[in-house]
């Protein structure tokens, strides 16, 4: 007897913590980098290519969520996704360079099913008229989660050390996993039987049909580049900007953290605000005023210099943290909608294969601009060119 699906606010507290979690595979080390490069000689500046390999490892698990939902049910699929993930991130505590390049792929490895994981459950449990915001109530555990680690990662590193300050972040996603067990009796009883799940190259062959989606829905496409282009500035925005503060304007690791921390609160009210609008206006009109609001921040943080007075800094973070973080939430649920029937997840995979291909590129081009330039300026420049395309391709879908 199949039990009964638990109530839709307690399906998206349990997304919600593993959004939290996931967002340590991002953010832990780069957020840790400027006290971890004195004993590993690994330059802060390389944080972009953390970034990169997360998603590299993502890639790889990413496009096989919906067979995995299906073999194993989605709340099982995300246990099993916490668990690579914080191992993933403990293996960074070796301190080593190929230990902490192992670690961003498997972190990644374990990231990657997350959010299709997440939008395949809470899509046949949420009602039409409020898509966006129950899309984006969800996705507010990644600034939340942001938030906290690039408030806790440092000052438990001031504490206990950069490495036990990395364990910590490794075991909230083992908590995460066991703490949404309860979930899996009322959530994954459709999953197929033992024997019923399809050999591997039909699971191949499936997940390449779901990035085929790309190329024949053409409204997901548009999607699918405004995604990439604000995933930049999202991403290179998070990856840098403690290592910005402290290297360029000279603000110490603690305070540098807490004004990240800040930014990726507004990320928090920006999702839920810019859901409510869209419920109302439309997705894109609400999506390409996020792109220019993120290319204004961008803008700002590129002139920056040590002479600004932190909280003109600080302000420009907050407007970046509301757009080009507060965006996601809007999207995921534009892509549901998109979506053909029964194929949220595989829609879900597809944009994100191609979100995180972009990510492959992007924050290591950072780094290679800081190298090249000596600044940051280069690089937020390079965010804000990025927007104004996402922004540019959202303008003109049908609403």
């Amino acid at each position: 007897m199949t039990s009964p699906a638990p109530p839709l606010p307690v399906i998206m507290l349990a997304l919600m913590a593993a959004h939290l979690a996931g967002m340590g595979a991002f953010l832990t080390v780069p957020v840790l980098a400027p006290a971890m490069a004195a004993e590993t000689g690994v330059p802060a500046s390389l944080a972009g290519l953390h970034t990169a390999l997360v998603y590299a490892g993502a890639l790889v698990t990413g496009p096989l969520t919906g067979p995995l939902i299906r073999r194993w049910g989605g709340v099982r699929m995300l246990q099993v996704s916490m668990v690579v993930l914080g191992c993933g991130i403990a293996l960074a505590a070796l301190g080593h360079p190929l230990a902490l390049a192992a670690s961003a792929v498997l972190a990644g490895m374990g990231h990657g099913p997350v959010t299709p994981g997440g939008s395949h459950l809470i899509a046949a449990h949420t009602p039409a008229r409020r898509r966006a915001l129950v899309f984006s109530v969800k996705q507010a555990g990644v600034p939340l989660g942001a938030m906290i680690v690039a408030a806790l990662a440092p000052a438990i590193a001031l504490v206990a050390g950069w490495r036990i300050s990395i364990l910590c972040m490794a075991g909230i996603a083992f908590l995460v996993a066991l703490g949404i067990q309860p979930l899996r009796a009322g959530l994954d009883g459709g999953r197929d039987r033992p024997g019923a799940s399809a050999g591997l190259l039909a699971v191949l062959r499936e997940s390449a049909a779901n990035v085929g989606l790309l190329r024949t829905n053409g409204e997901l496409a548009r999607l699918t580049v405004m995604a990439c282009g604000y995933g930049i500035a999202q991403f290179c925005f998070s990856t840098f900007f403690v290592a910005f503060q402290v290297a360029s304007l000279g603000t110490p690791l603690a305070e540098a953290g807490l004004r990240l921390a800040l930014a990726q609160a507004a990320g928090v009210v920006g999702r839920v605000g810019w859901a409510l609008l869209a419920d109302r206006l439309g997705a894109s009109r609400v999506l390409a005023a996020c792109g220019g609001g993120a290319a204004l921040a961008g803008l700002a943080l590129a002139l920056a210099g040590p002479g600004w007075p932190g909280f003109l800094v600080a302000a420009a973070g907050v407007v970046m943290g509301a757009t080009a973080v507060g965006w996601n939430g809007v999207m995921l649920a534009e892509a549901a909608r998109l979506a053909p029937p029964g194929q949220v997840g595989g829609a879900t995979a597809a944009l994100s294969f191609a979100f995180g291909m972009t990510m492959l590129v992007a924050p290591p081009a950072f780094s290679g601009l800081i190298a090249l330039t000596g600044g940051y300026s280069a690089g937020f420049l390079m965010c804000v060119v990025a927007v104004a395309i996402g922004a540019f391709a959202i303008a003109g879908a049908r609403r």
